[in-house]
């Protein structure tokens, strides 16, 4: 009789669960250095080597602040660089020191700012949005890219990429899909010229916008359904901010006003979580006072996915 060989009981993923997906920031941050790379030498932006250097270094200082409050496993520079960088790319200030304040609020909304281990704002829109509130000396400029459909479309194909690796693009394309089709309704209405709207769908700022802001896989519904609504919200929001109310950066403030609204999505329309590597089961919560980034960091070093322990 052949001996009995016993093997390690084989971890099946939970019903509903969502599989890992690869990290994609790594290339979302290449991507957003190269765009801020062109803008600097090529379209000369109205931005400074030392306020690009401040913002990074302030959005990196943050992020040490807080991973060693919160007592985190380990840093984890991804998600402070591509918030600092996106306020390089669409925050226009002559202080350094509002610069600085503008990544040490980004960063410090994904630790404060939180509803059942999900961040409730994406950092640089918050940033952005509490900086135009306030009486600073501090604007957006998006008109920065130029109109030229060529590089639209370039940064429309990257960012396209950026969002299909994060499992995001149901989001993007329904903002961009609704938003499209408010144009095209006022131009139909007005009577305007078509070049109009296609004018305002090349903005380069829109497409940063749409690829990566709301996009955010941490800020946005767990669902595919939520996602479709939240999407078509923010584009109607923006609209009607923008051509009713005459506001600039109506893209901005319509997705900081609707983002509270993600929780509700979610216990309406539940989903699977979206993780950036294996996650503990459902039945295992994330301990108190450690975040889900710390949590997955520490869970991806047992290969049974025990809970992880601060």
């Amino acid at each position: 009789m052949e001996p009995r060989v016993s093997h390690p009981p084989t971890r099946q993923p939970s019903p509903g669960a969502q599989a890992p997906a690869r990290d994609p920031r790594p290339y979302q941050i290449a991507v957003l250095s190269g765009l801020l790379l062109y803008g600097l030498f090529v379209l000369r932006f109205d931005v400074t080597v030392p306020r690009v250097a401040v913002t990074l270094g302030a959005g990196l200082a943050a992020q040490a602040l807080w991973t060693r409050l919160a007592r985190l496993p380990r840093f984890d520079s991804s998600s402070a660089l591509i918030s600092a960088l996106s306020l390089c790319l669409l925050l226009r200030t002559s202080s350094l020191a509002v610069a600085a304040l503008a990544s040490c609020l980004a960063v410090s909304s994904k630790f404060l700012v939180r509803w059942r281990g999900k961040h409730v704002f994406n950092p640089s829109n918050l940033a952005l949005v509490v900086l135009l509130a306030l009486p600073v000396r501090a604007w957006v400029s998006p008109g920065q890219w130029g109109s030229l459909a060529t590089f639209a479309f370039l940064l429309a194909c990257a960012g396209g990429l950026v969002v299909h690796r994060a499992l995001r693009s149901d989001v993007t394309y329904a903002f961009l899909a609704a938003y499209a089709g408010l144009l095209a309704w006022r131009t139909i209405t007005l009577g305007d010229p078509w070049s109009i709207p296609l004018h305002q769908m090349e903005s380069g700022a829109l497409v940063l916008f749409a690829f990566f802001m709301i996009s955010d896989p941490r800020t946005t519904p767990d669902s595919r359904l939520g996602r479709i609504v939240f999407g078509v919200a923010v584009a109607a929001l923006a609209h009607f901010i923008t051509f009713r109310m005459f506001r600039t950066n109506g893209l901005l403030w319509a997705l900081a006003a609707l983002s509270p609204t993600v929780p509700l999505l979610d216990r309406l329309v539940p989903g699977p979580r979206f993780v950036w590597r294996p996650l503990v089961p459902p039945s295992h919560p994330s301990p108190k006072g450690v975040s889900d980034e710390a949590l997955v960091i520490s869970v991806s070093r047992d290969p049974l996915g025990a809970a992880a322990r601060p």
